[in-house]
Parts: C-alpha cells; structure tokens; sequence
C-alpha cells in the first residue's frame, strides 16, 4: 500500500497485520483508490478533507498527499488510530492532520465541536453490509459540517444501495472496482 501521486508520492505506508490470512482493517486498494482520485481531479487541491472510519488513512493521505489543506481521520479502532499517527508521520503531514478517535456508530454530533471551517471532501469507508454507509449519507443530508459544493464519497460492497439523494447530497457519480463500491454525492447549494 502507497501513496499513488502528489508530494509524498511512491511513500509506503504502514499496514495492518493480517489475521488468519485477512486484516481487521480493510484498506481501499492502491488501483481503487488511484481511480477515484482520477475522478475527483482538481477538486482535491485545497480540500478540507474529513476521512471517517479512516483506517489506515490512505485515502485522507492520498488527498494531503494532492493538495488538500488540511485533513481530520476519524475512527474507533485503536490499530487503526496507531496506522493513522503512524502514516501521517510516514508522509510528513503532521501539520496538516487532526486524528480523533470516535466510535462514529453514535452519530456525528461530535463534529459541532472541531473549529475548522466546512469540509469540502468526506470519505468513509464504514464495514461493508453494515447499512453504515446509508446511514452516514442520511445523516449527513443537512449539510452541518459540509461546504456548499462539497463532494461526498461513500465506499462500500458493490451490490449495496445507497440512496440516490437525501436532503441536500445528490448523487452524481457510482463505480466499482472489483469488490469495492463508491458512491460520489454533491452537495447542492440550498435556495431559500
């Protein structure tokens, strides 16, 4: 697993251990992971990345790694929340990155409280056929936290249905990559 372009392109980062021949952590493949961001193009540089249930933080890492300002990796496993700090440190992002270990099954109320500005790019990447990625795109229907603009990816088991909208994200883009699902939601701008 590296990073695919960008200033810390070709950089290694940790993995998780693997058990009885697969990994806790599911990291999003190299080629997956190299296809979305050929697809999100130039609205990476300068994100205001929020990468739930982050993993091992490639995807959050990827974005710093294109430009983005800044990014906050969200997850509750504490092998997770150790690959994270030590892939930001890999990749020299230290001064970019806010790692919050939350539980994120309890919702994302917690997000009130950070004092950044409006995230311009989310991804998340809850365990597949938990019903957490719709979940998250529900909840995620207000906008709170999301800039105008902001695009949302969701990545889960392919054969899974997302929501086409909800509230103000709308579905704009759906791929698959082997076993991987993404959806690309847009966030519209509300006209009162």
């Amino acid at each position: 697993m590296r990073i695919i372009a960008g200033t810390a392109r070709g950089r290694r980062l940790a993995a998780p251990a693997r058990t009885k021949g697969k990994p806790p952590i599911r990291p999003t493949a190299d080629r997956a992971r190299e296809a979305l961001f050929s697809i999100l193009g130039p609205a990476v540089a300068g994100a205001r990345v929020l990468d739930l249930f982050a993993g091992t933080g490639a995807l959050g890492l990827e974005a710093l790694s294109r430009g983005a300002a800044y990014a906050v990796f969200v997850d509750r496993n504490r092998e997770a929340v150790a690959l994270i700090r030590e892939n930001i440190r890999l990749c020299g992002f230290d001064d970019r990155a806010l790692l919050i270990q939350r539980d994120l099954a309890k919702g994302l109320g917690f997000l009130a409280e950070l004092a950044a500005p409006d995230f311009s790019l989310v991804f998340f990447d809850p365990p597949y056929g938990t019903g957490m990625a719709a979940r998250l795109v529900v909840e995620l229907k207000k906008g709170k936290g999301l800039a105008t603009g902001a695009i949302v990816v969701a990545e889960d088991a392919p054969g899974e249905e997302l929501p086409q909208a909800s509230g103000t994200l709308r579905l704009f883009d759906r791929r698959r990559y082997g076993d991987t699902g993404f959806w690309l939601y847009h966030r519209e701008e509300i006209l009162r």
